[in-house]
């Protein structure tokens, strides 16, 4: 399916070529929006080439700023990027890939973005890479875009999930199975960007809001993205979010090949957790674990289904002394059922706090795990969090947190006995009361915002000392001048990533033991060296506490790349390919043009 999607957007229908210049149908900013924005203006832009862009502001806790950071933000401009056809999204309107599901989320489209999290629209069938900083300015310019082409992992679903088991669980079964391993192997066989695609007789059961969670597991697992049908469940989401013009339908063809499957039977799948230390366990393993925190919601971790069926069950029960209930919608429409079935009255009731959904809650900037006990939450840490922030976080089904609600303590929400009967509303509240759009005529914008200035690309120039630095806290990095950061796994590495964007130019090269196909071309974007090395390499390297890299004109063409250490040479495999590789050299995937242009 994720070929199918890029099929029919590029230049090379037959997916022949390693890279693929693309047709970009939405760009969605959620991290760091206003350097795109910035480069994208220094490249000329007068109006997005795409079909719909979205910015996403997603701090809503903030701190009083000086005149001078208030016009030197993005904020100062965003009248003059609305007429530009962008769609601002201001704060307090929900979790960016929540979102997006209700309001742009689009069926066999093609979405790039700089928000991992955005891979849970592919529960509507609409495909969602992440790419560098530069790429998305110049999508948002010209419309196009260069990718790897993806191979596929199929994840057969069969079965009936039981009473009291949600889909957060068998998300978690997945992690379990080792779903990661299966793709880091396929990924290390083709060298391209594995995608997820669900597909069997249960898939097809299975709404929409439930089939976003399974596709928000990507990330965590290292695939590029992930992705169900576009089907009959679709059509009547679509239909009860207003925008039935937007559906098309999206089918593999028949005898369609992948390269690994993996099948799960939903009826044999139990309550779970994702412990602190990162490992899967059944809910009865944490039976009795004193909890300090849970945090219902958050992101695309539990639906609207999920906070009704945990209202139901803490429905005349009350919060314990020691424990914090914390309610973060996912969004406004989420929050607007809740008031308007009674669910958050008795949510409230219960004694939750009301929170809003600013993206550090996700870290653990807002509301970390309190010493002395667990946090139980419904979504996953974000990666580029430090591990100080999470350490004492676990990742449960809505129905787990709320037994822990009632009890005190971690237990098997089958211990309810009774399971709840949930209606979920037909009628949605689809009022985009904090979406700013284009008005009509001419908007005055403010003569003090500045130069737009694209953000600087440092080219490579000669041979090169770069210091070696730990990834263990990629997240809280802050790196004094040119280095190799080195990663021993894939949640380092994700972190990294995350981080890359505000890390460079001084993140010059990343080095680990396997670099999922679609981290390289993010970080070949940002100039930065995407390098897999063998354990004695990482172990060499690690012990140096500096290694020169050689002039861009003796880099190889081949994938072999050598560094220098203390004791000789170190050879390392460099991933970038094709066109990336020019990227990496002159430190950026598009520069924009030197002359400036001052806003009036």
């Amino acid at each position: 399916m994720p070929q199918k999607i890029l099929a029919g957007r590029s230049d090379d229908p037959q997916l022949q070529s390693d890279t693929l210049k693309v047709k970009v149908d939405q760009v969605v900013l959620a991290r760091d929006p206003s350097r795109t924005l910035q480069d994208a203006a220094a490249r000329g832009l007068r109006k997005a080439a795409v079909e719909t862009a979205v910015v996403y502001d997603t701090h809503c806790v903030t701190q009083r700023r000086s005149p001078a950071e208030e016009r030197g933000g993005v904020e100062g401009r965003v009248d003059g990027w609305v007429q530009q056809g962008l769609l601002w999204c201001r704060p307090g309107i929900g979790f960016p890939a929540a979102v997006h599901l209700e309001r742009f989320g689009s069926p066999a489209r093609l979405s790039i973005t700089d928000e991992p999290r955005m891979a849970a629209v592919g529960g509507i069938g609409m495909l969602s890479l992440v790419v560098s900083p530069s790429e998305l300015a110049s999508a948002l310019a010209t419309g196009t875009v260069r990718v790897r082409t993806p191979r596929s992992v199929q994840v057969l679903l069969s079965g009936r999930i039981r009473p009291f088991v949600c889909i957060r669980d068998v998300a978690l079964e997945l992690l379990r199975r080792g779903l990661a391993e299966l793709i880091e192997r396929v990924d290390r066989t083709y060298g391209a960007p594995v995608v997820l695609e669900f597909a069997g007789p249960s898939a097809r059961l299975l709404p929409v809001a439930d089939r976003a969670v399974l596709c928000s597991l990507a990330p965590q697992l290292g695939a590029a993205s992930a992705v169900f049908v576009s089907d009959e469940k679709t059509e009547v989401y679509l239909r009860d979010q207003r925008r039935s013009k937007a559906h098309r339908a999206l089918n593999p063809d028949n005898g369609a090949p992948c390269d690994d499957v993996l099948s799960v039977d939903l009826s044999a799948v139990d309550p779970l957790v994702l412990d602190e230390t990162g490992e899967v366990k059944a809910v009865r393993e944490l039976k009795g674990k004193p909890v300090r925190q849970v945090i219902l919601g958050g992101d695309t971790g539990a639906g609207l289904r999920d906070i009704l069926a945990a209202a139901l069950l803490l429905k005349s029960k009350r919060v314990p002394p020691k424990l914090d209930l914390l309610l973060a919608p996912p969004s406004r429409q989420v929050l607007e059922v809740l008031a308007k079935t009674g669910a958050l009255v008795d949510l409230i009731a219960t004694g939750a706090r009301l929170i809003e959904p600013d993206q550090r809650i996700l870290t653990g900037e807002l509301y970390p795990p309190p010493p002395g006990g667990l946090s139980l939450r419904t979504f996953d840490s974000d990666p580029g969090a430090g591990h100080s922030l999470t350490a004492q976080a676990v990742v449960a089904s809505a129905e787990t947190l709320a037994y822990t609600v009632a009890h005190g303590e971690v237990g098997d929400p089958r211990g309810f006995k009774r399971p709840v009967r949930v209606t979920v509303p037909r009628a949605l509240p689809t009022d985009d009361v904090l979406v700013v759009r284009k008005g009509k005529g001419k908007v005055k914008t403010d003569d003090d915002a500045g130069a737009t200035v694209a953000h600087p690309a440092v080219a490579w120039s000669g041979p090169t000392e770069l210091a070696v630095v730990a990834g263990k806290q990629a997240g809280n990095l802050s790196l004094a001048g040119p280095s190799l950061v080195v990663c021993a796994g894939l949640a380092e590495l994700s972190a990294l990533c995350q981080a890359a964007p505000r890390l460079t130019p001084q993140l010059r090269a990343v080095l680990a033991p396997h670099v999922p196909s679609g981290f390289v071309p993010l970080l070949s974007g940002l100039g930065v060296l995407a390098l897999r090395a063998e354990p004695e390499v990482l172990q060499a390297v690690t012990q140096a506490t500096q290694v020169g890299v050689p002039a861009p004109d003796a880099w190889p063409a081949d994938a072999a790349f050598s560094l220098q250490g203390p004791g000789g040479a170190l050879t390392a495999s460099w991933l970038a390919a094709g066109e990336e590789r020019a990227w990496v050299a002159r430190g950026a995937a598009h520069v924009a043009a030197p002359v400036l242009k001052t806003r009036k």
